[in-house]
C-alpha cells in the first residue's frame, strides 16, 4: 500500500471557480502561492510556488462561499506534477493538489480569527475536526512560518 499527503500554508491567488461536472458532481478550482523566504538583508530572498487546487463535492461547495482571493489558507490533499510546453515554446511545470481538507487562517488583509477558523474548519473537513498533521502545523508559531 502507498500514500501521499502534502501539507501546505499559502495564499489565495484568485477567486475560486465553482461548476458541476456532466454527472452533476460539484467542483472547485483556486491556485495558492507559496512563498518562502531565506536569507537576511541584503542577501534576503524570497521563492514562490504555486499550486492549482480542486476540491470536489461538499468540500467544493463550502469553499466557493468561503475562499476569496487573498486569504491565507491550509490545505491538505494529494499533489500531481504535470509539465507542458508554453506558447513561447519553454517549458513549464505545474503543481496540483486535490485537497481532501482546507482550513482559512485569516481574511484578507486581516489576522486570523480563531472562532471563525473553527467554523470554516469544520465545515470544510466534514468531520469534528482536522487531521492530526494539519493540527500540528496550526500549533506552530505563526512567526516561525515563512510567510
Amino acid at each position: 500500500m502507498t500514500f501521499q499527503q502534502l501539507i501546505i500554508v499559502g495564499h489565495v491567488g484568485r477567486d475560486p471557480e465553482f461548476k458541476y461536472t456532466s454527472d452533476g458532481v460539484p467542483v472547485c478550482t483556486f491556485s495558492v502561492a507559496v512563498s518562502k523566504v531565506t536569507g537576511r538583508g541584503e542577501q534576503r530572498s524570497q521563492k514562490t510556488t504555486w499550486f492549482r487546487v480542486t476540491l470536489w463535492r461538499d468540500r467544493a461547495e463550502t469553499a466557493s462561499q468561503l475562499v476569496k482571493k487573498g486569504q491565507r489558507i491550509l490545505l491538505v490533499g494529494e499533489v500531481s506534477a504535470s509539465a507542458y510546453i508554453a506558447r513561447d515554446g519553454q517549458p513549464v511545470a505545474s503543481l496540483e493538489i486535490t485537497a481532501s481538507e482546507f482550513r482559512l487562517l485569516s481574511a484578507r488583509g486581516e489576522a486570523a480569527d480563531s472562532e471563525t477558523d473553527d467554523v470554516a474548519a469544520h465545515a470544510a473537513s466534514g468531520e469534528a475536526g482536522s487531521s492530526a498533521a494539519a493540527e500540528e502545523i496550526l500549533e506552530e508559531d505563526a512567526d516561525e512560518l515563512p510567510f
